[in-house]
């Protein structure tokens, strides 16, 4: 079994894409990439479980680390597809313009 997680986006990406979501009031991708944020952290916890923990219980790390390997893979692709699905921009990470327009004529919309 593998000892790490194979990462597509940086902990910094993450948290820009969590940022500008957030700003412009679409919260979803922030949704998606604050999961992966915690399947890393469950991860690194496991991990530490494995290389300290009781002998009898390695096993039960082990099999939680490799679910959390897996589920992290989906949902990193789940991310990549849903900025890829909005138009977000692959460099910056920032949000495209037309939906932040969409965002902006909702508030002015909503008040």
């Amino acid at each position: 079994m593998p000892n790490t997680l194979t990462v597509r986006f940086g902990n910094e990406q993450l948290q820009q894409i969590i940022e500008e979501a957030m700003i412009y009031m679409c919260a979803c991708p922030a949704q998606v990439a604050k999961q992966v944020q915690l399947l890393r952290e469950l991860y690194a916890y496991q991990r530490n479980c494995v290389g300290r923990g009781d002998p009898r219980l390695v096993e039960v790390h082990e099999r939680i680390a490799d679910s959390t390997r897996h589920a992290h893979a989906e949902m990193e692709q789940c991310l990549a597809d849903v900025l890829e699905l909005e138009g977000w921009d692959k460099t910056s990470l920032t949000m495209p313009e037309g939906l932040r327009e969409l965002r902006r004529q909702f508030i002015d919309n909503d008040v």
